[in-house]
């Protein structure tokens, strides 16, 4: 078999992939400068330089597993999973992480070293999930994997920039035309030209005509442009890894986000026909944060959501590794102020809202519809925990927070803000946690669901989910919660009743997953 190093198709899905990660490397470079107020020349020539090594190394890596994979299977469709910087991630460890030693010690040093040690230990947290990831993969029910999946995309990943796009509707909303019509449907642009270029090109245009960007802007960002390569940057690793145990709060239950997100993204991928081995997957992504944390990158990079989206858009091998590359040249010249002074966001972040759209159907689409429940169970944590964020900024900005306001004063306006917070905690693990028993409950598995219960409560005593940080008995009242629920799972597994009868179509859908 002779597999392509390019197709057209690749062309679609390298602007498409390619637009997402840009619009994260510009976020986080927005966020460094003007949130922690790092200077620009530890931004332009540590951090993003550090990040381009890290994203050129694995998605030439994914490429070569979609290439294997193909080889393998006799296959010429074979997609490579889609790798950049963690969405999630780069929010937490700006807020959570260094703005709070920012705020304290007004030294950006200081705070971004920090975030340096936060993104290594997350990096060998992973590594080890690598080892014990994919037997929870093995034995979760899809409809907990895609459903706490569907829960991130719709809030964290798509929510954000629907705003953004509804400030600019008049920008925003024909490139999401274009891209809808390109991507979900056969409809072809003449000469079969690229909808995601054509997509971004119409919105630079409209926002230019529109005067909604500023020639004087660019002249400026402009004036920025150097080359930087990276370097290794163990003295500021050591430095933040000095007072590690805080930092271990966060890292252990983000760290085990990272490879639960993992392997619903390897089984996002493995319903639209490409069957990953998801022990190199978490091997990968652990290396790839442990790397860029020793070159100097507070952001641990991450197989994306969205692998199925660029599927549908015909991308196959050659994407991935073409993003990498271009997103590294373009970290090592400096270019992003640049880029983010020419491109309009509101003609950018329409296809982060398509990626969301697509992973959202897919978790109803790809499981039993008996488990529409359960996906609908895994959702609401990610949901709380998006709600609760927008609350506290908004609090934040009013200067102000939920606690000062009051549980009795948020309770009384219809904010029932204690509960969705807790529910909110550790979201992805828990979702995972609730989608499985409902699943397993829908299907009569009483065992099944107590185990999961049962791990819910473990989970919540030792405040990996449902707990603002990891310490004993973190939430005593929840963790009793699950084990009464257990308590009632085993009664009545007791009666020994018939599982579900599966519909007939649903064999192609819960196909095992194997572990390596």
């Amino acid at each position: 078999m002779k597999l392509a190093y390019w197709v057209r198709g690749d062309t679609n899905a390298f602007f498409g992939f390619g637009v997402n990660v840009l619009v994260n490397v510009l976020t986080l470079t927005g966020l460094c400068l003007a949130v922690i107020q790092m200077p620009a020349g530890n931004v332009f020539g540590v951090i993003l330089p550090a990040l381009g090594v890290a994203l050129v190394a694995g998605n030439v890596y994914y490429t070569f597993l979609a290439r294997r994979l193909a080889v393998r299977e006799n296959r010429t469709d074979v997609t490579a999973l889609p790798y950049g910087p963690s969405v999630p991630h780069m929010f937490i460890v700006i807020f959570v992480i260094m703005l709070p030693i920012y705020l304290t010690t007004k030294d950006p040093i200081a705070a971004w070293t920090a975030g340096i040690a936060w993104a290594f230990i997350i990096g060998v947290i992973v590594l080890i999930g690598a080892f014990v990831g994919p037997y929870i993969r093995r034995y979760t029910p899809r409809a907990a994997l895609l459903g706490t999946l569907a829960g991130i995309s719709i809030t964290f990943i798509s929510m954000n920039p629907a705003g953004n796009m509804w400030n600019y509707a008049w920008i925003a909303l024909p490139v999401f035309g274009l891209l809808l019509i390109g991507l979900l449907t056969d409809v072809k642009l003449p000469f079969n030209f690229p909808i995601g270029l054509a997509a971004l090109l119409v919105g630079t245009a409209i926002g230019w005509l529109g005067g909604a960007m500023s020639v004087p802007d660019v002249t400026s960002a402009a004036r920025d442009i150097a080359f930087a390569f990276p370097h290794l940057e163990f003295g500021l690793l050591v430095d933040g890894l000095r007072d590690m145990a805080p930092l271990l709060a966060t890292a252990i239950p983000l760290g085990v986000y990272n490879f639960t997100e993992a392997m619903t993204n390897v089984e996002s991928a493995a319903t639209a026909g490409d069957r990953y081995n998801l022990r190199s997957v978490l091997l990968a992504d652990g290396a790839g944060a442990v790397i860029g944390s020793c070159l100097g990158s507070p952001f641990p990079p991450a197989v994306y959501v969205g692998h199925p989206g660029w599927k549908a858009a015909g991308g196959r091998t050659g994407y991935s590794m073409a993003t990498g590359v271009v997103i590294a040249l373009l970290c090592f010249f400096g270019l992003f102020g640049l880029l983010g002074a020419i491109f309009p966001t509101a003609a950018i972040v329409p296809i982060l809202l398509y990626i969301g759209l697509l992973i959202g159907a897919q978790a109803f689409q790809a499981t039993p519809r008996a488990h529409a429940a359960a996906v609908v169970a895994a959702l609401i944590p990610n949901i709380a925990s998006w709600a609760t964020g927008q609350m506290d900024n908004a609090l934040a900005a009013a200067g102000t927070s939920a606690a000062q306001v009051g549980t009795e004063a948020l309770a009384g306006a219809g904010v029932v803000y204690d509960g969705l917070k807790t529910l909110g905690e550790g979201a992805i693990l828990a979702g995972l946690v609730l989608g499985a028993i409902v699943a397993f409950i829908i299907d009569k598995r009483f065992w099944h669901a107590a185990v999961f219960s049962g791990a819910g409560a473990v989970l919540t005593f030792v405040g990996l989910i449902h707990a603002e940080k990891v310490q004993f008995n973190a939430d005593g009242p929840v963790s009793l919660g699950y084990l009464f629920l257990t308590v009632v799972c085993v009664l009545f597994a007791l009666t020994r009743p018939a599982p579900r009868v599966p519909e007939p179509d649903e064999a192609s859908l819960e196909e095992p997953a194997p572990v390596a």
